[in-house]
């Protein structure tokens, strides 16, 4: 997932906030997607 959203060693490197915030967010998306096709389903 993380290369699909473009995060790099060079985001890591250059922007460590932003990389974070990215991590976050895929995160939630893969706690959204276990939840609707484990939980839910």
């Amino acid at each position: 997932m993380m290369k699909a959203q473009g995060i790099t060693e060079q985001v890591k490197a250059q922007n460590q906030m932003r990389c974070v915030g990215l991590v976050n967010q895929i995160r939630a998306c893969a706690d959204e997607i276990i939840r609707e096709e484990l939980i839910y389903d």
